[in-house]
């Protein structure tokens, strides 16, 4: 089986907002490929959730469920709460075409799968070819390592991004939103720290990894005044170096996200 993993960068997902008005919708392609990639024709799709604290878990999954219904989606949700009933969650796991993972707090969320034993059951279920996707948090999950703002999450705005280590699935080190202020110069000092190769990925960008293959999937980022992309960034002994990742729709070998030092593949 083919191992999948679609990393968002950023985007919203048409959900309401406290007023009542609706958010932009700007990840219809990714969506529609994830559901694609499952090569079913009505996929089993699993939400998680698990970078927002429980009490916001429910509206996020009923947001991400009239999206994927729409696309033909039996939809399900498996809430922080419950990832200690082990005869569950593999239920779950197991049923599960696509599994999803939205935005928030990955450093909290990395620690509870950890300790869960959820990490060891999204590995199973991504060598058997289940879809593991996701934005923001929710991409940062699948890599080696990722910059994360979760600092600032919990503790405010004047907290600095971190570097932290992740599932390991793909090899590389993620920077979501890398459109956003402060992220590249963050990035910059990460990855001089540790030595290993960042996929950078902007908002309205999304990163399609399957087996050995990679490319890149856009939307309209006209919201962000940016025409969405990705790059890959790195030191070379005291130089630090950013190189843009073509987007055409052509696959590209996997290896060629990795510096030339950095090759683990």
């Amino acid at each position: 089986m083919s191992r999948k993993i679609m990393a968002i960068g950023g985007g919203e997902n048409g959900g309401l907002r406290g007023d009542g008005t609706r958010k932009p919708y700007e990840t219809g392609p990714m969506d529609r490929e994830i559901v694609r990639l499952a090569e079913k024709e009505h996929p089993h799709f699993l939400f998680l959730g698990h970078a927002v604290p429980p009490e916001v878990q429910e509206g996020y999954f009923q947001t991400m469920k009239s999206v994927y219904e729409k696309l033909g989606c039996s939809c399900r949700d498996l809430k922080s709460r419950d990832l200690f009933e082990k005869d569950r969650v593999r239920s779950l796991v197991e049923w599960a075409d696509i599994i999803y993972e939205g935005g928030g707090n990955t450093l909290d969320m990395i620690a509870l799968w950890k300790d869960s034993g959820l990490e060891v059951l999204l590995r199973d279920a991504w060598d058997r070819g289940t879809v593991l996707c996701g934005v923001s948090a929710g991409a940062n999950c699948w890599f080696r390592k990722c910059s994360s703002d979760s600092l600032q999450i919990k503790y405010g705005e004047d907290q600095p991004l971190i570097g932290m280590d992740c599932l390991g699935f793909a090899e590389g080190f993620f920077v979501p939103h890398c459109d956003e202020p402060g992220r590249k110069e963050s990035v910059k000092e990460l990855l001089k720290e540790d030595g290993g190769t960042g996929i950078l990925v902007s908002n309205c960008c999304a990163l399609e990894i399957v087996d050995d293959r990679y490319r890149l999937l856009v939307s309209d980022g006209s919201r962000y005044q940016i025409r969405p992309y990705a790059q890959k960034a790195f030191w070379q002994g005291n130089q630090y170096l950013e190189s843009p990742l073509d987007d055409t729709p052509e696959w590209k070998p996997l290896e060629d996200l990795q510096s030339r030092e950095n090759r683990h593949f």
